[in-house]
């Protein structure tokens, strides 16, 4: 009876091995056959990993090929996460090493979103840190040094406020551009040309496949990915007349007590951008790997804000450079005739307002009144015009409003008129503000940009033309991605016997007897030009010169301010007379004869 029972119980262990069997082989085979492809891909998903190469920039050239912005190799620290969370011990000898604060490396780790991409901690670093990180690699578990395309600015702060600067992706930014494929770590472009054309010249990242360890550690490489390179920018910007405007204005600045200026050099036949320069500038390349807390503070505690576009957001009375608008607008409403005269005295009859150091002009008609720069001549033209009529005229030169231009935050400026008075102050229009206005003083504000812009329409007939930075966009190997052709963008209704007036005397201006004769009355290239000097509450006046040249063919316009420079004539004119030097490849050194400046050049 024993027997039989120990023998029944000995068949249904065996029946149940059978069956486990069985199911263990099913099972087996389901898993080889019908799944085998899949967990196939979730095997190598463990084994191997992605470690991504970032894409170099776009390079920036001249119009001419001259390189402006490229790239170079730089060391990058970076943390893997190989084997899960990297040691608060480790973390607090990278800060040591890296010369960074704890929490803000261990914020970067938190950033870290499972996958395994290296959380880029400090950007160019030096060879010494590379090397304190290489003797102490044991200590530092999952830190690497990686070589990564790092932005070089090739003349450090030439062309600055055009280029920009780029800089590791904030929160705030992360946020915004999820979409497109951002992710934290990555470098964008913050300011200038790298923040407008950001998406054109990041190009694509690579990576490495690297097959790994039951432990995470990387064991070779299997596969690669290369970057490819972003798109390149061929700009209008004239290497060699940007870097005459900017040592120009260095010089000039040199030997005066203020430190800010800007300059702006167009071509006026197309809106194309030959020069801008702002000053005080700051070096671009200080931004790689992020600004050290001493260079930004020097940075944000200088007075004269080296991080402003002076030239296309600082905003100033226009000054006398204003009298080429209220002189169009006489001309072409008929409050005067070109051969009307009118008596200076040194101040109005009206309203007791005069012209610089009591000067006195006499009897003067339109041409003299406008080389000479006369306030009384222009103060009876807004007496006669009206504040309506100037504000018309001031918004058909396009004046209040932005130019377009292709870089972030310009200004659009403000044109005096009855409504801004009332909503800011709530008073009524006087006519002694109406005076101001027809001097460019008072309400009146541009920004030097505008300026050359209304110069640029005098010079070519009364058309008015978007400033553009960029002639094309290019891939890699060369190929046109998109070329930018001159836009259009408004006009001046104005007859051909007022422009002709209107030209004369500008021409004048820099003849004997103009106020810019000093400079110009022996230069090989006529030169049509307007001086200005405005009034300043805060300091001395600002110098402001606006020209083209030739006056025969207009081929070049410039404008100049510099803040606290007093008059135009001694502040502004020698600054414009060196930047039209160089365009005319006037008195230039040999090596740069060959590169003169004409007009549709291009890489």
């Amino acid at each position: 009876m024993l027997v039989k029972r120990s023998n029944g119980r000995l068949e249904v262990l065996g029946l149940i091995i059978v069956v486990i069997f069985f199911v263990l082989v099913s099972r087996l085979g389901y898993l080889q056959m019908a799944q085998g492809q899949y967990y196939g891909r979730l095997a190598d998903g463990n084994r191997i990993r992605l470690i991504p190469i970032m894409a170099p920039r776009g390079i920036f050239y001249d119009r001419n090929g001259v390189t402006l912005v490229s790239n170079r190799p730089g060391f990058t620290v970076s943390v893997l996460p190989i084997t899960g969370p990297v040691p608060e011990e480790a973390v607090l000898k990278l800060a040591t090493i890296l010369g960074m604060n704890v929490e803000e490396i261990k914020g970067k780790l938190a950033q870290h979103n499972g996958s395994f991409e290296p959380i880029r901690v400090k950007t160019d670093v030096g060879p010494d840190i590379v090397t304190k990180i290489e003797e102490r690699r044991s200590e530092l578990p999952g830190v690497v040094i990686e070589i990564q395309p790092l932005r070089n600015y090739v003349n450090n702060e030439l062309g600055a406020h055009i280029f920009g600067y780029v800089s590791e992706i904030n929160d705030v930014e992360l946020e915004n551009r999820k979409a497109d494929g951002y992710k934290p770590g990555d470098i964008v472009g913050k300011f200038g040309l790298e923040k407008l054309y950001d998406k054109e010249i990041r190009g694509a990242d690579g990576g490495n496949q690297v097959e790994v360890d039951v432990n995470g550690r990387p064991i070779q490489v299997i596969g690669k990915k290369d970057p490819i390179p972003g798109h390149n920018l061929i700009l209008t910007i004239d290497a060699r007349i940007q870097k005459a405007t900017e040592a120009a204005l260095d010089e000039q600045l040199a030997n005066l007590t203020t430190k800010a200026a800007a300059a702006v050099v167009l071509n006026p036949k197309t809106g194309e951008v030959l020069a801008m320069v702002s000053r005080p500038a700051f070096n671009p390349n200080l931004f790689n790997g992020g600004i050290s807390s001493k260079d930004w503070k020097q940075l944000n505690d200088n007075p004269f804000h080296p991080m402003d576009n002076k030239a296309i957001a600082g905003e100033y009375p226009p000054g006398s450079t204003f009298k080429i608008i209220t002189g169009t607008a006489a001309l072409e409403l008929g409050k005067v005739t070109p051969e009307e005269k009118i008596l200076d005295t040194g101040t109005h009859w009206i309203i007791p307002k005069g012209n610089s150091e009591g000067e006195a002009l006499g009897w003067i008609n339109f041409r003299e009144a406008l080389s000479k720069s006369d306030n009384v001549y222009f103060y009876e033209m807004g007496n006669r015009l009206g504040i309506d009529n100037l504000e018309k005229y001031a918004r058909m030169f396009g004046l209040g409003a932005v130019t377009g231009i292709n870089l972030p935050g310009e200004s659009d400026g403000l044109v005096a008129n009855r409504r801004y008075k009332e909503k800011a102050y709530g008073e009524e229009w006087y006519l002694s503000e109406t005076f101001d206005a027809a001097i460019g003083q008072g309400f009146q504000l541009a920004t030097p940009l505008q300026m050359a812009v209304v110069m640029s329409e005098v010079a070519n007939g009364g058309h008015r033309y978007k400033p553009n930075l960029v002639s094309r966009i290019t891939s890699p190997n060369g190929e046109v991605i998109k070329t930018f052709t001159p836009e259009e963008v408004g006009s001046v209704t104005i007859t051909e016997g007022t422009l002709t007036l209107i030209r004369e005397a500008l021409r004048e201006v820099a003849q004997p007897g103009g106020t810019a004769a000093a400079a110009f009355q022996d230069f090989p290239v006529t030169i049509a030009g307007k001086t200005g000097t405005a009034e300043n509450p805060h300091g001395k006046d600002h110098g402001w010169f606006v020209a083209y040249g030739p006056y025969e063919d207009p081929r070049v316009t410039v404008a100049v301010i510099v803040e606290q420079g007093g008059f135009g004539s001694t502040s502004a004119v020698p600054i414009a007379k060196k930047i039209l030097e160089a365009a005319f490849n006037i008195n230039q050194p040999p090596s740069e004869s060959a590169k003169i400046y004409r007009p549709h050049t291009a890489l």
